[in-house]
């Protein structure tokens, strides 16, 4: 689980995908925020539980303050899920609550914005409010804050929306549209990419598919420059795990017909009958049977 979480952190740590997201997912892909523009934040918060009295962790999976000359725009949050979360409202506004409270000291607070990163090929069913979790009396709902939370569903982007990324988030975004239709769907454009590792890691993790770790391996292949690369080793490694297969399968066969051979032969020395040479082998009865006619028509 921790290397799985690791993995799906990874491409979006860097500036110029988090910008990328943030821009098209908030601004409509309008480039307002640069990579220049963005600090890495620790994303470690600590909480008390009321429920045992223990200090516990908060851990995001990417945090970044928006700097524009010197000065904090805002705190932007990033979430990757899989899964659906019944509890993400509450989990934001745990997030929320504890980097307003780390601005205490600040002379002037600056907002924080988070947003979901949802991969599943199911559309996103939970909750997107707190008030959607809760019972509350309709006296307490104008004084209740409801933490809303902003879910995009990467799966379910349509073509105009993808072509509106300019980093490697583009191939992630068409990968997982695409797949949801198409579950055998490999990549193939010839875009280039420049975070590879990460994306192919990504794919691996989130499709439990090892063969985008195994086209990183051999580096004796040349750098992959595109999806088209990828797209041929792994047909590639397709062609030689088929001839694998093929030669093991055609040596298991070869064994057999063996064993075949040598049973028939005590058979016909009258060591064992066919019901015992059968036992013995686990070769079924009627291919002995099968196979003594045969050697005996051939003899005659």
């Amino acid at each position: 689980m921790a290397e799985k979480d690791i993995t799906e952190k990874v491409l979006a740590s860097f500036n110029d995908v988090f910008a990328d997201i943030v821009n098209v997912f908030l601004f409509n892909g309008k480039n307002k925020i640069s990579e220049e523009e963005l600090v890495d934040v620790p994303v470690h918060s600590m909480y008390r539980n009321v429920n045992d009295g223990l200090i516990h962790e908060l851990e995001q999976d990417v945090l970044k303050h928006w700097v524009k000359f010197g000065v904090k725009v805002a705190l932007l949050g990033l979430e990757n899920q899989t899964g659906i979360d019944p509890n993400m409202p509450i989990r934001i506004m745990g997030y929320e609550g504890a980097s307003y409270r780390s601005q205490l000291g600040e002379k002037k607070p600056y907002p924080v914005v988070n947003i979901v990163l949802y991969f599943g090929d199911k559309h996103w069913s939970a909750p997107k409010r707190l008030s959607e979790i809760m019972n509350i009396p309709k006296e307490l709902v104008p004084f209740v804050n409801d933490c809303k939370v902003n879910v995009f569903e990467i799966s379910w982007l349509d073509e105009k929306t993808i072509n509106k990324f300019q980093s490697d988030f583009k191939h992630v975004a068409r990968f997982f549209s695409k797949k949801r239709n198409d579950p055998a769907y490999i990549p193939d454009d010839d875009e280039e990419i420049k975070h590879t590792d990460a994306i192919l890691k990504l794919f691996s993790t989130l499709t439990q598919d090892s063969r985008y770790e195994e086209v990183l391996l051999d580096s004796k292949k040349g750098e992959i420059k595109s999806m088209c690369d990828v797209a041929e080793r792994l047909e590639k490694i397709g062609i030689e795990k088929g001839r694998a297969e093929g030669r093991a399968e055609g040596r298991a066969e070869g064994r057999a017909e063996g064993q075949k051979i040598v049973y028939v032969g005590l058979i016909k020395d009258g060591i064992f009958t066919l019901a015992e040479a059968a036992s013995r082998s686990q070769i079924p009865i009627e291919e002995l049977r099968k196979a003594l006619e045969e050697g005996q028509n051939t003899q005659a």
